[in-house]
């Protein structure tokens, strides 16, 4: 398998407050991996070291063979780098198709002058289709973003960083605030990009269950540093991250001593 994102002993810090220290893990093509942890693990700032948001303090993170550490944000989509945010960001005032040709855009690597006429290379409105059929809803093309559900808007960012055809593709807490039905919508997605496109997919999220059943492996972050990384089984059991979720019972152990 072809590795489409890795990190090497990145590390980051606020203050003195550590967002990561000396994290290390790869991704690969086709593969969906967790990254989970507490509230406060790190794991939103990783997601923002490697879209280039934050400026890592120390180690290199690479896109394919390129080593993308010091290159500005804007300039990462067109490694092949997409991502989605835990409240949905659009372009606000403007029309859906506005804010999905924007996605075309990146997946055509377009600069200013063709984006203006139009000129797409990309066959927009099949990939469009195929998607919005995984997402399990349609819209008026020139409806205001903000006037469709948050549900939906949800699942559309995901779509809309499907749409740029990318190699690796961020997605954090895509599972919050949304019902049964579409969460199931979102793994479809998710899997789609994994299994169809051939997509890395590094996902945050909560919810353990679609964790376990989605992800191929997982990575746990507690106070910026990786305590385990495996398959979801080896995961679930692990002594070190049930104890980073559930806590030490000191309890227990006293009456043990």
């Amino acid at each position: 398998m072809e590795t489409i994102l890795r990190l090497e002993n990145v590390d980051k810090a606020f203050g003195g407050v550590i967002a990561a220290k000396d994290v290390s893990f790869s991704v690969q093509r086709g593969e969906i991996m967790g990254l989970i942890g507490p509230n406060g693990a790190g794991k939103t700032t990783l997601l923002n070291l490697i879209s280039g948001i934050y400026k890592c303090d120390g180690g290199n993170i690479y896109i394919g063979e390129t080593n993308v550490t010091r290159m500005p944000s804007h300039n990462r989509p067109f490694l092949g780098l997409a991502r989605t945010f835990q409240t949905p960001r659009f372009l606000q005032r403007s029309s859906i198709r506005d804010n999905l040709f924007l996605g075309t855009d990146l997946a055509d690597k377009q600069k200013y002058f063709k984006s203006f006429l139009g000129i797409k290379g990309h066959p927009f409105e099949q990939d469009l289709n195929e998607l919005m059929e995984l997402a399990g809803f349609s819209f008026n093309w020139d409806d205001d973003i903000l006037s469709i559900p948050y549900g939906q808007r949800k699942r559309l960012e995901i779509v809309r960083a499907l749409l740029t055809h990318p190699k690796v593709m961020l997605v954090d807490e895509p599972a919050a605030g949304l019902n049964s039905a579409e969460l199931e919508q979102v793994i479809g997605l998710l899997q789609f990009a994994a299994v169809e496109r051939n997509v890395g997919v590094v996902l945050i999220e909560h919810r353990m269950d679609m964790v376990m059943n989605t992800c191929h492996n997982i990575v746990v972050l507690n106070f910026g540093v990786v305590i385990a990384h495996g398959e979801p089984d080896d995961i679930s059991s692990n002594p070190e991250v049930i104890e980073a979720y559930l806590g030490r019972d000191e309890d227990a152990e006293d009456q043990q001593s």
